[in-house]
């Protein structure tokens, strides 16, 4: 990617920087990305779709997104899950989740979702919260089925109350 307007000057870049740098100068304090994970659920599939990071997962891209729910009356609900990896002095493990709601209709090519939404959500389990408020039974499964395929020790060291929300009936 050219870095450089028109004009010669200089853009403005979103830096992500991890704890190993040392960087002092502008963006310092930017968000570290690099433990968290995007989880797509769609039609009762989850599988990590590391595009929806920049909103282009295999479901949203071509999609032309709207606040409004209403103009998407044909749409299909998929869900985004936001899963934070942490360590403690045993390991490594799931240590924050939220799920964020989506609505998509692929043949007319239009969708719904809030975007501040899934930006608070990804704050929250950065903040390892876990919000998985809105998932129904075969999302919960297929979420707990792909966390603990994907890292059973990761999933076996995870908190009690990540493994209650995703409880079935």
């Amino acid at each position: 990617m050219d870095n450089v307007q028109p004009d010669g000057k200089k853009q403005i870049a979103l830096n992500i920087v991890n704890a190993k740098s040392k960087h002092k100068g502008f963006g310092a304090g930017s968000i570290d990305l690099s433990n968290v994970s995007p989880i797509i659920i769609d039609g009762g599939a989850a599988v990590i779709d590391i595009g929806a990071m920049h909103a282009k997962s295999k479901v949203e891209k071509g999609i032309k997104f709207t606040p409004n729910r209403e103009e998407v009356p044909g749409g299909r609900q998929v869900w985004l899950v936001w899963v934070a990896v942490d360590r403690n002095a045993e390991g490594q493990f799931y240590g924050g989740a939220t799920a964020c709601e989506m609505w998509i209709d692929s043949e007319a090519r239009r969708g719904w979702k809030i975007l501040a939404d899934h930006v608070n959500k990804l704050d929250a389990a950065l903040k390892r919260k876990f919000i998985l408020d809105g998932l129904g039974d075969a999302e919960k499964r297929a979420l707990k089925t792909l966390l603990i395929s994907h890292n059973e020790e990761w999933w076996s060291a995870s908190p009690e109350v990540l493994k209650e929300a995703l409880e079935t009936q």
